[in-house]
């Protein structure tokens, strides 16, 4: 079982990443916008650009996904139930938690 304090660290971790993530979705989806907006004449820039959108598309699935992760992690300490494996009800060992703060199993 984690202590407070250990519960207290694990939401100021989540909290900072999902800041992190909020600023990195913002920027990415910017970057998205401005590559719709660009004039390719050339079939190198227009496969250059194809490759970072595909890229930059595929890391703000990733990112909303871990935002997700994230939200129900905040949930979960709220209600008094992180670090509890959904699958098995025992604990999450402590050093799960530290690799991945918003772990489930």
């Amino acid at each position: 079982m984690l202590t407070e304090i250990e519960l207290e660290d694990f939401q100021n971790k989540l909290l900072d990443r999902r800041v992190q993530i909020d600023k990195n979705l913002r920027g990415t989806s910017l970057e998205l916008d401005e590559m719709r907006d660009l004039e390719l004449n050339d079939e190198g820039d227009y496969a250059a650009a194809s490759a970072e959108t595909i890229i930059d598309s595929a890391i703000l699935v990733q990112q909303r996904k871990e935002l997700n992760e994230i939200e129900l992690a905040l949930d979960k300490i709220k209600q008094g139930i992180f670090g509890t494996c959904e699958m098995c009800e025992e604990p999450i060992g402590r050093a799960r938690l530290e690799v991945k703060n918003f772990a489930r199993f």
